[in-house]
Order: C-alpha cells, then structure tokens, then sequence
C-alpha cells in the first residue's frame, strides 16, 4: 500500500514526527509564566505602537509577544523535527546526542543540522568543521556534512575557508542545502518539496486525532497579569508598564 504523504518515510513515522514537535510547541507555551515574561524587560512603547498601528487589542499584542519569546526554542525544535524525519529514511538513524544529528548505518555519512544558515558565530563553525574533519578521518568511506536546511541557495559544496584566522578544508567535509540534503539522502530530487506539500495534510490529519487539552499553567503569564488587573483597575499594558518600569520617574502613578 503506498504511503499517503511522501515515499520515504512511512506515514506513521512522519505523524510521530509531527507529535513530538507538536508537545514542544505545547512545552513551550506552558513554561511562559508571568516571572520568564519579564526575564527580559517588556518594550512597552513598542507594544504601545504595535495595539495602535496593528490595530490589535492588548491581549492579542501580550499573546503575539509571548510568541516572540518561544520563537528561539521552537526554531530549535523544528531543526530536531527535520534531524527525526531523515533518520527515519531507510539505512539512517538519529545521533541521540552521538556528536552527529543523524549518520548512515553503515558509516558513510554523518551530518549535523541545523535549521537556518545563520546560527552560528565562527567559533561555533570551527568547532563544527573540526568535528565533523574528525569523523572523517576516524571513517574513511564516509562524507560529513554541515546540513542548512534554510539556506541562502541551493548547493552541495566542499567546505573550505578561513574561520578565526585558521584556513580549513577536507576532502570529505562539505556543507550542504536543506533541499541538495534531502535528495542526497532519499535519492529524490523532490523530497524537501514533497515534504513541505505534505507537511499541512499530515499536521490536519493529526490534529483532527488529538484531544484539546487544556492546561492550567498553558499561557499563564497573559492569565496572571490579567488577575493582577482586577484588582489594580489598570488596562493589560498599563499593568506590564507598572511592573516592569515603576521604579521609573513618574510610572509609580499609573
């Protein structure tokens, strides 16, 4: 029987995919409590700009900054979501924190993925290039891959150049967009397409199976500023200014 969504992973490995990531998202929202809110100061002005020029109400503005701040570990978990989806390609597996995201099983290849181009400082690159070298060297018949998933283009190149003032190079370590990845591994050229045109069906199919459950600390921190306004009688954004900026000339009135 053929595979509903794509022809390189089954249909049930790609839903469970699609779970995990689903509980990060869900993790995510949880952990956003009134404290982790204003960890890192609230901009009231711009929030202020933000209700007036978007033409949002103040819980929609506090919802969409909530987001904002669980965007960083969600990106995280979507370059984990792609590390699980290609170790189920048939002859992978995932690392599991092995030093590589995921490998061939029979040593000829071992990668590291991450999500965009952009998410490393150069320390973090040569670091990366000289553990990736030493894969190489310890596996002779293997090529290892610095893997960006959103690149800037699509190309499937030797690593080479200077990092930190260091000149690097490998016969066998390349670097390697999301797409040239995917095809390499699955020997289609479609596969990274064929995924994002299945992604949507996948994601309704599973959504329409789970139970909405409703947590109690889900977006607590929007809850808890809202009961902390009852009994002060401020707006929602007066009362994130008061608290974040009372020590300020002048907020202790509001």
């Amino acid at each position: 029987m053929a595979n509903k969504y794509v022809s390189f992973i089954s249909d049930e490995h790609f839903l469970s995919c699609i779970e995990q990531l689903h509980n990060s998202y869900v993790k995510a929202k949880e952990k956003i409590s009134k404290k982790r809110f204003y960890s890192n100061k609230i901009d009231s002005f711009k929030l202020t700009f933000d209700s007036k020029f978007n033409r949002m109400n103040e819980e929609r503005i506090i919802e969409t900054e909530i987001l904002r701040q669980i965007d960083k570990s969600i990106n995280n978990s979507i370059g984990t979501f792609h590390e699980q989806i290609l170790g189920g390609v048939k002859g992978y597996e995932v690392g599991n924190n092995s030093g590589y995201d995921i490998k061939a099983l029979d040593n000829t290849l071992f990668a590291d993925i991450k999500n965009k181009h952009n998410t490393m400082n150069s320390s973090a690159a040569e670091a990366l290039f000289q553990k990736l070298a030493r894969f190489a060297d310890d596996n002779k018949k293997a090529n290892c891959y610095w893997v960006q998933i959103l690149a800037k283009g699509s190309f499937h190149d030797h690593w080479r150049g200077d990092i930190n003032g260091k000149e690097y190079s490998h016969s066998r370590v390349y670097k390697i967009s999301g797409d040239r990845f995917y095809s390499l591994v699955t020997n289609s050229d479609s596969a990274f397409f064929d995924l994002y045109k299945a992604l949507p069906i996948a994601i309704d199919d599973f959504l329409s199976k789970v139970k909405k459950k409703k947590s109690k600390t889900s977006n607590s921190a929007l809850s808890e500023i809202k009961e902390d306004t009852e009994s002060s009688k401020r707006s929602v954004l007066d009362q994130i200014t008061f608290e974040n900026y009372s020590y300020y000339l002048g907020f202790d009135k509001l």
